[in-house]
This record gives structure tokens, sequence and C-alpha cells, in this order.
């Protein structure tokens, strides 16, 4: 077989001493520069030197050994479930991920599906990463907690709705979108609202908190909440909306955009009338709700912490040991369109 051509043959890998004959300077200084440490003074010209002579060689530092020297990993171990989510989350995810890269962390998204509290924590151990940020779906336990600590865990950090005890918490309180919609509904007279739960596994995790805001918004006003049950189909959606007179109702609050657009239509097809008859509102503000007649109101949720989350995880890792902190990831903010 013939080589593809510019292509060099393959050898043993080039090592830091290699980096060192190139730059013409020791191997504590090609580790000094590589490993980004700041304590000892080094040139730039140096510095610049030993980074061109690795880019020459194609050579790159050892994780591994590097790991043993320093007793754990640059690793934040991410663990990902199957668990629909919002807008919100998936930009969450992607600016942390983007902005540990940037600290120079290496993140990795680990799936815990069929892993319980006992185990989760002990596979991610297995890695030995510097932090973990675990989700709400898997219920930390306080020895979970210390098994990650012991293996080199600088910071043990859920993302729920409530905070775990003994770990830092990145909170986003579902029960504030909740009480956004309803306060809401309360402001445009209405006293009979139903809250659309989806029957879909794995949502119950925010919904159950959106209830809960629902119903203590609506309860200083003695309104009604009603939770109804719905699975995100076409049929199931059109035979709410054919008993939907019966309920007496006169409002509707969705889990999400998702489930206000398939309600919403169903209840136009059955001759129920939107507002007039009954307002409908969504939550996670998409695009496509703006395009529908009449227009789909929709509580908008946002980060609201001052700090990114990236830089937030960077100073939990740097100061080990401190206090469990909590940080509330989210703000909810009503906006308010023709289906109210």
């Amino acid at each position: 077989m013939s080589q593809l051509p510019n292509q060099p043959a393959e050898g043993p890998p080039p090592t830091s001493a290699d980096v060192a004959r190139l730059a013409g300077v020791s191997r504590a200084t090609v580790s000094y520069v590589l490993n980004d440490i700041a304590t000892v003074r080094i040139s730039e010209p140096t510095r610049r030197r030993v980074r061109e002579a690795a880019v020459e060689l194609g050579y790159v530092p050892h994780a591994a050994a590097r790991s043993l020297r320093a007793g754990h990993t640059r690793m934040v171990v991410l663990p990902a479930v199957n668990l629909p989510a919002g807008p919100l989350h998936h930009r969450f995810f992607h600016e942390l991920e983007a902005g540990l890269r940037r600290l120079d962390y290496t993140v990795v998204q680990y799936g815990s599906t069929g892993l319980d509290a006992d185990d989760a924590p002990r596979a991610w151990a297995e890695l030995r990463p510097v932090a973990v940020i675990a989700p709400g779906t898997i219920a930390l336990t306080p020895q979970g907690i210390s098994m990650l600590r012991r293996a080199g865990a600088k910071a043990v950090i859920t993302l729920g709705p409530r905070p775990v005890a003994g770990a830092h918490a990145l909170v986003m309180d579902q029960r504030k979108v909740g009480s956004c919609a309803i306060g809401h509904l309360l402001e445009r007279g209405r006293r009979r609202i139903g809250v659309i739960m989806p029957e879909e596994g794995g949502l119950g995790l925010f919904a159950e908190p959106r209830l809960d805001g629902a119903r203590q918004a609506a309860r200083s006003h003695g309104a009604l909440v009603e939770p109804l049950p719905l699975r995100y189909e076409e049929g199931a959606a059109d035979r709410l909306a054919a008993r939907w007179r019966t309920l007496g109702l006169d409002a509707v609050f969705a889990y999400n955009d998702a489930y206000a657009m398939l309600l919403m239509r169903a209840l136009q097809d059955a001759g129920v009338e939107v507002p007039r008859e009954t307002a409908v509102i969504g939550a996670d503000d998409l695009m496509l709700g703006r395009l529908l007649r009449p227009r789909l109101s929709s509580v908008r949720l946002e980060m609201a912490t001052a700090q990114p989350p990236a830089d937030l995880v960077d100073r939990l890792v740097r100061h080990p040991g401190s206090a469990p902190e909590h940080h509330d990831l989210l703000r909810a903010r009503m906006v308010h369109r023709e289906s109210s």
C-alpha cells in the first residue's frame, strides 16, 4: 500500500526531551512552559521557542503523567443524562464547556444512564476529575460526595431545581417559571387555570416545581390551579380540547411553548376561542410561538448569574474546602402577546 504524499512515516511519539533539544532548553523549562506554571520566571522569547518546537514536533503533554504529579486531572466531568431540556439548558452547557476549555480544563461528558445515587459517584471518581457537575436527576448522597472528594475532586457541584446538602449548587429554581406565568394570568383577571403536566418520562424534574410555583402564586388570590396531564401527541391534545368546556377553565399554562402550541391548535380546532374563552401561556419564548396567530405569550428564561459559570467552577476548584455555595441561575420574565 502506497503512503499518502507529504505524510511522515510513523515513529515513536515525541517526548519533552525532544522538545528540549530542539528548543535548546532543559526538560524542566519545557514542563514549566507547556504546563503554564506562572511561578517560574521564563522569558517570553524562551516560551515562544519552546511552544514552536512542540508544534514542529507534534508534541503534546502526557495528561496521565501530569495527573500523577498533581494528584488530580484538569478534567471536569459533566454527567450526561437522557433528559429533554429547553434552550436555556443547551445554552448554559455550551457556554460552560466553552468557558472551561478557555480556562484549560478538559470537559468530559460521561453517560450516566442507568447509574443510581450509589453507582454514579464511584463511576465518576474512577476518572479522577478535578470537578464534577452532577445533574439533578441523580440524587447525590453525603457518602457519594465524600467519595468524589477522596478521589481528588476539589469541587462537587450539583445542577438542578434545589441544592444538595454538602455540595456546591447551581440552582435553576423552576418554581419561578410557574409563579411568573400564573402571576400574569391573575393580572389579566383569570381565576380558573389549568397547568399542563407532560406525561413524557424525565420531565417531572422541571414540571413538578413549576406546578408548585403556580399553586403558590394562585393561593394568595383564591384562584384555582388544575393539573392537566398531557402526552405530546396530537390525538391526546384533541381529546383534551374536546372536553375543555366541561372543565370550566379560563386559562392554561403549558409546560413549555411546544406543549402550548400543541394545545392551542387543538383548542382552536375544537372551536374554543383564544384568548377570549381561554388564555394560553407557554415557556421558553421560542421564535415559532411568535409566528402563530394569536401570537403566543410565554415565560422567557434567562441566566441570572453575574459571574460566568466556568469562572465560578474555576474559583471553587482553586479554593477547595470552602463552605458549600448556592448560586441561583434562573430568572423568569413574562412576555405578553395576544394569546393571553
